[in-house]
């Protein structure tokens, strides 16, 4: 009753609470004998759904859909009661009723429009043969210091989600994972965080904690022999490691392991094992010349991230430390992977780390002051950036695919935003601006596709044509290793 339908962004129960509501209004206009039973069976309903709505935890937009029907419902009672006691019922003139209908009918369409440009996210289902497991594990790195606070003995602290090849036949009970954090509060509390940090009101985005997955908490491995190749990702400037869920699901059903991080002190919001909340300490300031250079040094320090994680991963493969997937990791095949700052990040650390075996830049402006040559494939996806707009970006991410000494791809998504190659077109309002204008299914799709294409082809050594597959999704620009285009 509480799982959004495909195509109406409502649940069953929000379903029959706005039909309940435009027939309590309606049954005013029906035929004299047709008025009663309508009105009865119209207000049965309402106060039935609209209780267990309430007591199940209301979303905000069936509220203008319950205060529609609270305004008709009284008259409908009264109605009622008089016929009841054998008295005619005392109907308002049609010029006046209808005014007022008209007035409830628009409040109730406000809940069904509200609900489709901010909906509970519907995500795709994987496409490949494994099923989808999750896990969050949480590593410090002894070994360096966290800068983003004044206590001498604070070191670096990750947050690490996995989504992993799983078993076809998970468990009946089996907990389907929430979309932004291992519990309901934890969810809670990163959307009220996402929502803070682009400065809307947080009930705008409750959708978000009510999200599942189709990734199984903690799933049984895969069974079969064979290891699967390893993807890193870093979300966007203020982003959580929870961003990019659909493609990090797509990827691990297609045989990936996916290791997405929270950065502290830069992500949103990062929740500790220990319950503690940290929120971003990142701030523009308006100065380019100065946030460029936060800019450069925030880089580093994800870079940095994406390398101590590597580590992690490597020594859980080889089981020297617990965690999840354990052996099946093949940490000798690794792609770094990330949106925005997070792919700015993941393309130093492939150049800095030769443990790398690729990378995939989701519209990142690069932010390393001197790069240098490196060995490794770059897929580069884009936004279709103006020179007018953005004129440094594209021939600074040029200069850089040109460093690489493999054959590297820089497609440009016709319609994309910068929120195109993240989860938000499947929550946020479709407005191109925003979220580009490919749908809420379309940028997703595509940005999957030209990763999958990418990785079996860099990590997998899979025969085929690469720049055709990437060109049936944009426009390509392929940099060949000897620096030319």
């Amino acid at each position: 009753m509480t799982e959004t339908l495909p195509g109406l962004h409502m649940s069953l129960l929000e379903t029959v609470v706005v039909a309940s509501a435009v027939a309590l209004v309606t049954a005013r206009w029906l035929p004299r004998r047709m008025r009663r039973p309508a009105a009865c069976s119209a207000s049965v309903l309402v106060l039935l759904s609209g209780v267990v709505l309430v007591w199940s935890s209301v979303r905000w937009q069936l509220v203008p859909v319950l205060a529609g029907a609270a305004l008709v419902l009284p008259f409908a009672v009264a109605a009622e009661l008089r016929a009841r006691g054998g008295r005619p019922p005392r109907r308002a003139p049609w010029w006046a009723a209808l005014p007022a209908s008209l007035v409830c009918l628009c409040l109730i369409a406000l809940g069904p429009a509200a609900a489709w440009a901010l909906p509970v996210p519907v995500f795709p289902a994987p496409s490949g043969p494994f099923a989808v497991g999750t896990s969050v594990v949480q590593w410090t790195d002894a070994d360096r210091p966290e800068d983003a606070t004044p206590d001498e003995d604070d070191r670096r602290t990750v947050v690490v989600q996995l989504w992993y090849p799983a078993r076809k036949d998970p468990a009946a009970d089996a907990q389907r994972a929430a979309y932004l954090g291992r519990t309901d509060r934890e969810a809670g509390t990163v959307s009220d965080a996402l929502a803070d940090y682009v400065g809307i009101p947080g009930f705008l985005l409750d959708g978000l904690p009510r999200a599942r997955t189709h990734a199984v908490v903690d799933a049984p491995v895969a069974d079969g022999g064979g290891r699967f190749p390893v993807v890193l990702f870093s979300p966007g400037l203020g982003g959580v490691r929870t961003q990019n869920s659909a493609w990090a699901q797509e990827l691990a059903g297609h045989g990936y392991v996916v290791a997405a991080l929270d950065h502290p002190y830069d992500s949103a919001a990062v929740v500790l094992a220990d319950g503690r909340t940290i929120r971003t300490k990142v701030t523009a300031t308006g100065d380019a010349d100065r946030d460029e250079e936060r800019a450069v040094r925030w880089t580093a320090i994800r870079a940095a991230d994406l390398s101590f994680v590597l580590t992690q991963l490597d020594r859980v493969a080889r089981g020297e430390i617990p965690g999840p997937v354990g052996a099946r990791m093949d940490t000798g095949r690794v792609a770094a992977a990330g949106h925005s700052l997070g792919g700015a990040a993941a393309l130093q650390a492939t150049r800095q780390d030769h443990r790398f075996d690729a990378v995939i830049d989701l519209d990142g402006f690069p932010h390393d002051p001197d790069p240098t040559r490196f060995p490794q494939p770059v897929l580069a996806l884009t936004q279709d950036v103006r020179g007018d707009i953005d004129p440094d970006y594209i021939p600074r991410l040029s200069r850089v695919l040109t460093l690489s000494a493999a054959t590297s791809y820089r497609l440009t998504v016709p319609g994309a935003a910068h929120l195109t190659f993240t989860d938000a077109p499947l929550y946020l309002p479709p407005v191109e601006s925003i979220v580009g204008s490919r749908g809420r299914t379309d940028g997703p799709r595509i940005t999957t596709a030209a990763s999958l294409a990418f990785l079996d082809a860099t990590l997998r050594d899979q025969p085929g044509d690469l720049a055709a597959v990437l060109r049936a999704h944009g426009v390509l620009t392929v940099h060949s290793p000897r620096g030319g285009t």
